[in-house]
């Protein structure tokens, strides 16, 4: 019997779980081999019922597939995808506490598997943001440029590293070359000493050069290239502030973008606010993980996750000025 397209165009709405173990570790378990995508690997759950609402059908897969009561979760990334038969709706959730020892109660196999590796499994195509969502952090330090030696800024950074911040956005325009690239070295350098990842704003073969773990495009770059500037061994990261923006990001390859400004701050200067309803519109529409930009600290995370978004990106919230 053919398929209508209407019945292709309806999402089938999916509840999915990321569990963490104590060592970081993220369980994930192999599709039966007849199973759409069979074979593959993906993160635990299943369809959403009609008439259920997420949260429910999260807790009720879990618990008959891993026999794992879900006691709390928090909101981690919603993804659209269209495949040639179907369109899903992956609409995944960080478990933050469970009860009960995860075991393959449908007989698929389960693996415990290391944030860093999970790009060298096979899983879906849908699947990919959800891994990039997984090995991201929930917070997002952008740096100003240094107003004078380096060696403060330098110790402030490590500083910032040996706490709660693993992610960081050296972004110092108003250096020349030479400068920008022995403080992105000495950068690269800490943030590696302390488990932290270092994006450079600016020139991708600079980034490489450097040591940096990736690139941050800003709008201007984002425009001026049609294919990703990097292979996937580096992230790519883009400042977008409206929906052509995030589709150009999504069309190159981007990993990940910062959607700005969500409040009104003196860096964004005339930029259209978008508030968080705008910031969930936005996020959306995104094939990829989402920092909300403008504004913000980490005293906004909660509200980020509600409203769709990895987590929050900011200046000040995370750099206060000396």
């Amino acid at each position: 019997m053919q398929t209508s397209p209407k019945h292709i165009a309806d999402p089938v709405h999916v509840a999915a779980a990321v569990l963490t173990d104590a060592n970081g570790r993220v369980l994930v378990s192999r599709r039966a081999n007849d199973a759409h995508q069979g074979g593959l690997w993906e993160f635990p759950g299943g369809k959403v019922d009609s008439g259920e609402d997420v949260q429910s059908a999260l807790r009720r897969e879990i618990d008959e597939e891993l026999g794992v009561l879900v006691q709390s979760a928090r909101p981690l990334i919603r993804v659209p995808y269209e495949y040639p038969d179907r369109n899903v709706l992956l609409d995944v959730w960080k478990v933050t506490s469970w009860r009960g020892d995860p075991r393959g109660l449908e007989n698929q196999e389960i693996d415990w598997v290391s944030p860093e590796v999970l790009p060298g499994r096979d899983f879906p195509a849908a699947d990919v943001p959800i891994v990039a969502a997984v090995r991201l952090p929930e917070c997002y330090a952008i740096t100003p440029a240094p107003s004078g030696a380096l060696e403060p800024f330098l110790e402030k950074l490590d500083k910032l590293t040996q706490g709660n911040v693993h992610l960081v956005q050296l972004r110092a325009h108003e250096l020349d070359e030479h400068t920008l690239a022995a403080l992105a070295r000495a950068a690269a350098r800490i943030c590696q000493k302390n488990d932290a990842q270092l994006i450079l704003n600016g020139d991708p073969r600079l980034a490489v050069a450097v040591g940096a773990d990736g690139v941050h495009l800003t709008s201007a770059r984002l425009k001026s290239l049609s294919s990703r500037p990097l292979n996937h061994s580096f992230w790519v990261g883009a400042s977008c502030h409206d929906a052509l923006e995030l589709g150009h990001a999504a069309r190159i390859g981007a990993d990940f973008a910062l959607l700005s400004p969500v409040n009104r701050t003196p860096g964004h200067g005339k930029a259209p606010l978008l508030g968080w309803e705008g910031l969930r519109a936005l996020a959306e529409m995104a094939r990829f993980p989402v920092y909300a930009l403008g504004g913000l600290g980490p005293q906004d995370l909660e509200t980020a996750w509600a409203h769709g978004a990895q987590g929050v990106a900011a200046v000040r919230g995370y750099w206060p000025p000396d």
